[in-house]
């Protein structure tokens, strides 16, 4: 039964989304908001679809923060990546550079306001974000950023990229920890299973902390509920 469920989830997900993100494209002329309303109007219809057909729903514990901070999310499954585009109001999401290459997407998800990294790009890479980081601060926007760099399976607790302290030092901001268990449900691989995945808002913590205590208060946060 999950593998039908996975794919039909699959088939009518993607097929809708197909002109969505066409009316997002032309979005673009109308300003960013434009794009962003557009961006969040697919991500509700992901929810809907994970929700209606895998039987897969969000709950928060905690309030999310809609103005700057440095929010560094557990990252299990794509599930996540696209349901901060609903829980957050304006996020400026810190990306691969890499997936700005997709044809069409790329164009939008820059509209949109992500901040591209390059794992490859040294300090000029760290310049570039840092200068698009403070942009976003500017326009009162939460900065949000997968701190593992790819997905994790549930259970697992690897080190932070160097990323993470990198920004948190450069932008002066307090750090928002989020916990996510969504890989139980949404593993690597076709096939879901339905379930409740638990966001678990952690204690702000603030700016100007050594690197190292800031990592080990992040990486403890992140990974609450992964005991």
């Amino acid at each position: 039964m999950n593998a039908v469920r996975s794919t039909l989830f699959a088939l009518i997900f993607y097929v809708v989304s197909v002109p969505i993100v066409m009316a997002a494209f032309v979005a673009i002329g109308f300003g960013s908001n434009a794009v962003i309303a557009a961006a969040r109007f697919w991500a509700r219809w992901h929810r809907w679809c994970a929700k209606s057909i895998l039987g897969i729903r969000l709950q928060v514990e905690g309030v999310l923060p809609q103005t700057p901070a440095l929010v560094v999310i557990k990252h299990e499954s794509m599930f996540e990546a696209i349901e901060i585009l609903v829980e957050f109001e304006r996020p400026a999401t810190v990306f691969k550079k890499q997936l700005l290459a997709i044809p069409v997407w790329g164009i939008i998800a820059r509209r949109q306001g992500v901040i591209p990294i390059d794992r490859e790009g040294g300090a000029a890479s760290m310049r570039q974000m840092v200068a698009a980081g403070r942009a976003a601060i500017a326009g009162g926007r939460p900065i949000l950023l997968f701190p593992e760099g790819t997905r994790v399976p549930h259970g697992e607790q690897p080190p932070l990229g160097a990323g993470m302290a990198g920004l948190y030092r450069m932008l002066g901001l307090p750090v928002v920890p989020i916990a996510i268990d969504s890989g139980k449900v949404w593993p690597r691989g076709f096939v879901k299973r339905p379930g409740i995945v638990t966001m678990r808002v952690g204690e702000t913590i603030s700016a100007g902390l050594p690197r190292a205590e800031i990592e080990a208060r992040v990486h403890a946060a992140i990974n609450a509920l992964n005991a």
